[in-house]
């Protein structure tokens, strides 16, 4: 069910997340949805708590890239991106950019979009604060750090999954990656060691990529 829910929201949206939609994809009766869940929306709860999983999973896998702290910023931002590429609705209900449907906000108790990015964005700090201490950058506070870069990976992804960068044949390379490298340059870390540490991202995100298909 959870699964049908995910795809259900990938191609159509949360609006579409219903208990017979879910049913039929699965071949069963509504009542399992109650039964396991609780209701709908327990059922797209658990949706957003499994894309929360994936993305920890995928942060998680930046750690190989840890002795060049930029180039793990900006595989994450890499990794952020793939998750929005892969279900923009998805990505949009864990952030809280868009409704749930026609169904109402789950009560107080439940844990919110922050809370759950917490244990992702404890490794993004955890990133930033390496960053700073192998002196790349000015700055002393990786808390402010890494909310400034967090801030400009969402804003892209973001922008990118609403279609605003259409137009563009490779936003990856014509915006996010200018944008992260001049921020880094700002914060005062060395123009050439940027571009590396850009490149070696890059390429470790295709080897991932690459690897996850072999298996496939």
């Amino acid at each position: 069910m959870l699964d049908a829910a995910t795809e259900v929201l990938r191609v159509h949206g949360p609006s579409e997340i219903k208990a017979r939609v879910i049913a039929d994809a699965v071949g069963g009766s509504t009542i399992a949805i109650y039964h396991h869940f609780g209701g709908v929306p327990e059922l797209v709860d658990a949706v957003v708590a499994r894309g929360f999983t994936d993305l920890l999973s995928r942060f998680e896998s930046t750690g190989t890239l840890a002795g060049d702290p930029a180039a793990e910023l900006f595989a994450m931002a890499l990794m952020t991106r793939d998750l929005a590429h892969s279900n923009a609705h998805l990505y949009d209900l864990m952030f809280g950019l868009s409704t749930r449907g026609t169904y109402r906000t789950l009560a107080a108790g439940h844990a919110s979009p922050s809370a759950r990015f917490k244990a992702c964005y404890a490794l993004f700090i955890g990133a930033c604060q390496r960053l700073i201490d192998t002196g790349r950058v000015g700055l002393t506070d990786a808390d402010s750090v890494a909310g400034e870069l967090w801030s400009a990976v969402h804003g892209f992804v973001t922008l990118e999954a609403a279609g605003h960068f259409s137009e563009h044949s490779a936003p990856l390379e014509s915006i996010l990656r200018p944008l992260a490298e001049r921020i880094l340059i700002g914060m005062g870390d060395d123009p050439q060691r940027v571009e590396h540490s850009a490149h070696a991202a890059l390429d470790w995100a295709r080897q991932r990529a690459a690897s996850q298909g072999a298996r496939t």
